[in-house]
């Protein structure tokens, strides 16, 4: 089989078109033959080797694909040949290896997907994971009716439009151009933000006359994360999920406190709160896939790049114009 493998870290020239022996399939293992790999932001961490969850090399970054089971092993129930199917390598021990054109697994863990359900999406349910995650088990209760998604445009940010407003929520978006914010009202967002013509927290606030929203949802963290504070209503809530912009900076205490005096929470979220936990996991992607059958929601595809050219696919990724999701096709 073709593959993409890393044998260094580095820039986007370290991931390898190789050929490999194709995986065959214990007893309780299915081999999954890939239809389309998504590419996520992860697996730019493990190509540079800054990622905490770092698999050994050398390796096959990748932690999702779609596609069909081509083989399968011995006592393997529930799954058939032919049968279309979401591989998410958050299931596995190492979070990698669908960077190829054929992955095995033990069968309780690969996701079945209906017929008709279309397989690039499929690819492109890790984004919306991390979405489902954020608006439902991390919130642990937390009512809110409106939210402000930071990086709108974005993998993340477009399911985490989809879902929220999928769940009857008014949902504003914050982008970086108006390109990014017609794609942004396109997937749901009820108002856009556009943070290079002006200030946030005054568009926030002219949007929703004065009073702020109830959520925020950002990846960046950084320098500019505390003024999001004043973006929040009485009883608002800020939810981190990453730090694409560093670690927090600033005094988190003080902008919670910060008059007039409101009662605020600040939470972190990582996925990795989940990685003993896979009856979640489970629901959570059981759920999505659902709702893509029901086209409750939709993954938006940015450009589908062959497989053999990953390293342009990381290229593209990382240059900041991706909108929705990019996959890449064997």
């Amino acid at each position: 089989m073709k593959a993409i493998r890393i044998t260094r870290t580095g820039g986007p020239e370290v991931l390898e078109y190789v050929e490999l022996p194709t995986p065959e399939p214990d007893a309780g293992e299915v081999l999954v033959k890939a239809h389309a790999i998504g590419v996520c932001m992860p697996e730019t961490y493990v190509r540079k080797g800054t990622y905490r969850w770092m698999p050994k090399l050398p390796a096959i970054p990748g932690i999702e694909m779609s596609g069909t089971v081509a083989k399968i092993g011995a006592g393997v129930r529930k799954l058939r040949i032919g049968q279309q199917v979401f591989v998410s390598a958050r299931e596995f021990e190492e979070r990698a290896g669908c960077y190829a054109e054929y992955v095995k697994a033990p069968e309780h863990k690969i996701y079945p997907v209906a017929e008709g359900v279309d397989l690039d999406q499929v690819a492109g349910l890790a984004n919306y994971q991390v979405a489902w995650h954020l608006l439902n088990s991390a919130l642990k209760g937390f009512q809110y009716e409106s939210v402000l998604v930071m990086a709108a445009a974005g993998g993340v940010g477009t399911a985490l439009v989809q879902l929220a407003k999928a769940a009857g929520k008014r949902v504003i978006g914050v982008v970086s151009s108006k390109v990014r914010g017609d794609f942004a009202r396109s997937q749901g967002a009820d108002a856009i933000v556009d943070r290079t013509r002006g200030d946030i927290v005054a568009q926030v606030r002219q949007l929703t006359d004065g009073r702020g929203v109830d959520l925020i949802l950002t990846i960046a963290g950084g320098s500019a994360m505390i003024s999001l504070f004043d973006c929040l209503d009485r009883f608002g809530m800020l939810m981190l999920y990453g730090r694409m912009d560093g670690p927090p900076q600033g005094d988190i205490a003080a902008a919670v406190e910060k008059a007039p005096v409101r009662s605020l929470a600040y939470r972190y979220f990582s996925i990795h709160t989940l990685d003993d936990w896979p009856e979640l996991r489970a629901r959570a992607t059981h759920a999505l896939i659902r709702m893509l059958q029901e086209r409750t929601i939709t993954v938006p595809i940015y450009d589908r790049i062959p497989l053999a050219e990953a390293a342009r696919a990381h290229r593209v990724f990382e240059s900041g114009e991706v909108m929705g999701k990019l996959i890449m096709k064997p």
